[in-house]
């Protein structure tokens, strides 16, 4: 079997897994946020927004993350089919985390600071979630970097031809 060029597929992961990363990580705030630990809905700390705001807000969230995760599924797809080549997971992984990361530090910045819709836990430590979920979100993205780098680096995410 014959060895594709060093990064060849590495690039072409990078859009699609930032995208499935994004909405893999709206699907856990939403999931276990939103609705197992119940901490808060998107717009909790709007006085006007009752249950039955919040529960529709927070169903177009979770439309809004499922289109991100079938969106990115469909373009990592068309890549796939196009090259006719295994698929590279060690060079997926960065960008997934990356992408999830991404999510927490714009969600965490805009939603929870910026135009002040809910804090992850509202309560007499609010302060120390908020920033907790931005580090949490910043340690992602991070890590996710050095995992797609350690890829082009190392050629890991080089996939091999199929026959």
């Amino acid at each position: 079997m014959a060895q594709t060029q060093p990064g060849r597929w590495v690039g072409s992961v990078l859009g699609p897994g930032l995208l499935l990363g994004a909405g893999l990580g709206g699907f856990v705030d939403g999931i276990l946020l939103h609705q197992i630990l119940r901490w808060h809905h998107l717009l909790t700390a709007r006085r006007d927004a009752d249950l039955t705001a919040n529960l529709v807000a927070d169903g177009l969230f979770h439309a809004a993350t499922w289109f991100a995760v079938f969106g990115g599924l469909m373009w990592l797809w068309q890549r796939s089919r196009a090259r006719s080549r295994s698929f590279p997971w060690p060079a997926l992984i960065g960008p997934l985390l990356a992408g999830w990361g991404l999510f927490n530090l714009t969600e965490g910045l805009v939603n929870h600071h910026v135009l002040g819709l809910h804090h992850v836990r509202a309560g007499a430590h609010q302060t120390v979630y908020d920033i907790g979920f931005l580090v949490f979100g910043l340690l992602l993205a991070v890590l996710g970097t050095w995992t797609y780098r350690r890829s082009l680096a190392t050629g890991e995410g080089v996939s091999r031809d199929v026959r």
